[in-house]
């Protein structure tokens, strides 16, 4: 444990970090990169290009030094970032690296307010946390390499079907290319794909998985993401798996990890409310069929938002459950304008919508999609007083831009 001196010197350091984080973790990142290039592979480099990876380090630093005497209420942070790094294969050898970085960073960003006492509490203080994450990203490792057909690092996977599901989404259906069985895991959670780069490198990225478990195939549905500028990083994956990967063909998986998912083991009486918007459909559709099999007389309410018909995935597989379903209730938002009949409509996926569907708001909501729609909903829920067990999400960036909008 932390010592009551490093406790208060670390708490002391929350308002200079949350006024210069973002300067600090720009810095990290750059002299990690220069000083430690092997570790770039980890790292999106789309999301370096765009900042995220910057806010969401300089955020989690700030909370943990806020937090640092009551450590609970960072337990979901910690647990996410387990799973993150353990869909990445981050190793324990990687955290030494960071810390010299960071430690190092502070002292080259803050200048002479990085006292020796600063620099020696930030030091325990990483090392507690790097302890924590360590620990618990064994056990995660260990769970994914005993379960039946299970495996730790990555292994090769071969594409058995490819199929379009809208203009812009197409799945990718994928067997164990040894041909072994799948493991279980939770509707909602993710696998990483790791592909080569044209300098040889590697680089990787989290995909939901969209189908249920207990498939004989993991199914994953990419959205074509278009790069924003020219010679930008965006979009290199997806990409990739649209135009140069077809059925037939192997790529590298990592087994899947998430924090967000459907517990069916749980049983309750409120409605089931899913909500998704564009490809945030993905992880909303595994749970969706995993509760339909799971809760067959509980009410379920799927909402999902979308532009336009042509950009909608699954749309068709969804009103097909509705009518195998009775306690399936399925709607359509399209945000274009346009005629709709029956389920569909045109519109924002908005508090009074949602409200106007339900019988009450006592129900459990998941929810993904695209970083406005996220903050609209979990504000929306706030302002409600649903209790944050009843509200879960998948949201691609960093929390604290959910939390703080």
């Amino acid at each position: 444990m932390l010592d009551e001196k490093t406790i208060a010197i670390v708490k002391s350091t929350a308002p200079v970090l949350a006024e210069h984080g973002e300067t600090l973790t720009k810095h990290f990142y750059k002299r990690m990169f220069s000083h430690n290039p092997e570790v770039a592979p980890f790292f999106n480099p789309a999301h370096q290009t765009a900042g995220k990876q910057q806010r969401a380090l300089a955020g989690a630093i700030t909370a943990y030094a806020a937090n640092i005497d009551n450590l609970e209420v960072l337990g979901g942070a910690v647990e996410l970032i387990a799973q993150k790094h353990a869909s990445l294969m981050i190793k324990p050898e990687h955290y030494p690296i960071v810390g010299e970085n960071l430690l190092a960073s502070i002292r080259e960003v803050l200048g002479e307010a990085a006292t020796d006492d600063i620099i020696n509490a930030w030091a325990a203080a990483y090392g507690f946390l790097a302890d924590i994450l360590i620990g618990r990203e064994k056990q995660i490792y260990d769970e994914n390499a005993k379960k039946p057909g299970g495996w730790e690092g990555f292994k090769s996977f071969r594409v058995s079907r490819k199929e379009k599901e809208s203009s812009n989404i197409t799945s990718f259906y994928l067997v164990a290319a040894d041909g072994a069985p799948l493991p279980a895991f939770k509707p909602g959670q993710y696998i990483t794909v790791r592909v080569k780069t044209p300098d040889g490198q590697t680089t990787m990225r989290n995909y939901s998985l969209s189908d249920k478990p207990g498939q004989p195939h993991f199914r994953i549905s990419v959205k074509r993401e278009l790069p924003p500028e020219a010679n930008t990083p965006a979009g290199y994956v997806s990409n990739m798996l649209h135009d140069a990967i077809e059925a037939g063909d192997t790529i590298e998986i990592a087994p899947p990890c998430g924090e967000f998912f459907l517990d069916v083991t749980e049983k309750h009486e409120r409605p089931l409310v899913l909500l998704a918007a564009g490809v945030g459909i993905t992880p909303i559709m595994s749970i969706l069929l995993s509760a339909l099999e799971a809760f067959p007389k509980r009410e379920i309410i799927f909402i999902h938002a979308a532009l336009n018909e042509s950009v909608q995935a699954f749309g068709n597989a969804v009103n097909a459950l509705a009518q195998q379903h009775s306690n399936l209730r399925t709607y359509h938002r399209y945000s274009d304008a346009g005629q709709r009949t029956g389920n569909a409509s045109t519109g924002l996926v908005t508090a009074e919508y949602i409200e106007g569907l339900l019988p009450s708001r006592d129900a459990d909501y998941y929810f993904c999609g695209p970083q406005p729609f996220m903050v609209s909903i979990y504000h929306d829920l706030i302002k409600w007083g649903i209790p944050a067990s009843q509200v879960h999400f998948e949201f691609f960036g960093p929390r604290q831009e959910l939390q703080a909008a």
